[in-house]
């Protein structure tokens, strides 16, 4: 049963959803928040603290910083943690950093660019380049640490942040080991549709359609939202996928007000720069650095984990959770492999 005091602080998120919905597409930037209202309960084993820093564009990004409770005069692996895509640290990438600070690495959960507490105009619009940057961002503040020694730092994407985590690793050799969990492609995705059902005439159908929203953005001096969130309600005719989602963000296992997911929608041009700019491309340039995928056995993207296993070179490694899907790894701890994540960072970091 959950706790009553968390009861009380979702209602009261409920509350100000709207204004914080609004506050944010508008570019209204919110004060930053010093209680804990994350969607998991506060552990006494790590210590907490919100941080800042910037990338390589100048947009301030925003980060909860977890540390092992005692830390001892050694330098400390490291790892920097974000998604899912749309989410934010307060949901389950703050999880995943507190459980691992837990395990004594130092961990840094954080909203991406044009999200959640971080900065950058306008809001709710994501990017294959800066949100690859991000991550690089990321591993600059940990590695100036006193405390983190910056030849063991590792990455860990969720969701769309999965092929963001891959695309950074990559490009980033400072970057020595990387886990996915319920990874997306997210440009295959856009481009390409579920499955790669989208042929040639539909993806330039949408792309006219995008163009045309540039025009209205243009003429108003604003950036449209699409409208293309999760519905407020469930009436049972949805996709599976859908109803899980629903079930993480929309109701009080993992509702936030910051969340696009929970309360809002990217902007209606959002796809443009993942039409043509595949995140997969130097996948096999990781190598030989570690790639661990971790994906539900019945998950709907699995096939995403599947085919960035196959084209990654070694070493690598895929694990299937049976019977499991997608949200199972939001915060499902009795389901997410840490014990596995952890071994694998120690070994590899």
């Amino acid at each position: 049963m959950m706790h009553p005091s968390k009861i009380i602080l979702i209602f009261t998120l409920l509350l100000i959803t709207a204004c914080s919905s609004h506050n944010l597409s508008k570019g209204n930037h919110m004060e930053l928040t010093q209680e804990w209202d994350k969607t998991f309960s506060k552990s006494e084993k790590v210590d907490h603290k919100k941080v800042k820093f910037k990338n390589r564009y100048g947009i301030t990004l925003v980060a909860d910083l977890y540390l092992p409770k005692y830390l001892q005069e050694k330098k400390l692996s490291a790892l920097a943690i974000s998604g899912p895509y749309g989410a934010v640290k307060e949901q389950s990438s703050g999880l995943y950093a507190q459980i691992l600070a837990e395990k004594g690495f130092v961990t840094l959960a954080f909203d991406p660019s044009y999200t959640g507490e971080s900065g950058g105009e306008p809001r709710h619009v994501s990017s294959p380049d800066i949100n690859t940057e991000d991550f690089s961002a990321a591993v600059d503040y940990l590695g100036i640490q006193s405390f983190v020694d910056r030849e063991k730092i590792g990455i860990i994407g969720i969701c769309g942040f999965g092929g963001f985590s891959l695309n950074a690793a990559a490009v980033d050799k400072r970057i020595k080991a990387v886990v996915t969990t319920s990874m997306y492609d997210m440009s295959r995705v856009m481009a390409d549709g579920y499955y790669d059902q989208q042929d040639l005439a539909a993806r330039t159908e949408l792309l006219k359609k995008l163009g045309q929203e540039r025009w209205k953005d243009a003429e108003k001096g604003d950036f449209r939202l699409s409208g293309e969130g999760l519905p407020d309600k469930i009436t049972g005719d949805e996709s599976l996928f859908v109803k899980q989602y629903f079930d993480y963000y929309k109701t009080p296992r993992g509702f936030h007000p910051r969340s696009i997911n929970s309360n809002s929608s990217w902007t209606a041009t959002n796809s443009i720069s993942f039409m043509n700019m595949p995140l997969m491309t130097y996948i096999k340039e990781i190598s030989p650095r570690p790639v661990l995928m971790i994906a539900g056995d019945e998950a709907h993207s699995k096939y995403f984990s599947v085919d960035a296993y196959k084209a990654a070179d070694e070493p690598k490694e895929l694990i299937l959770i049976p019977k499991k899907y997608h949200t199972d790894l939001y915060d499902q701890v009795d389901i997410i492999p840490f014990d596995k994540i952890s071994n694998f960072f120690n070994k590899n970091l």
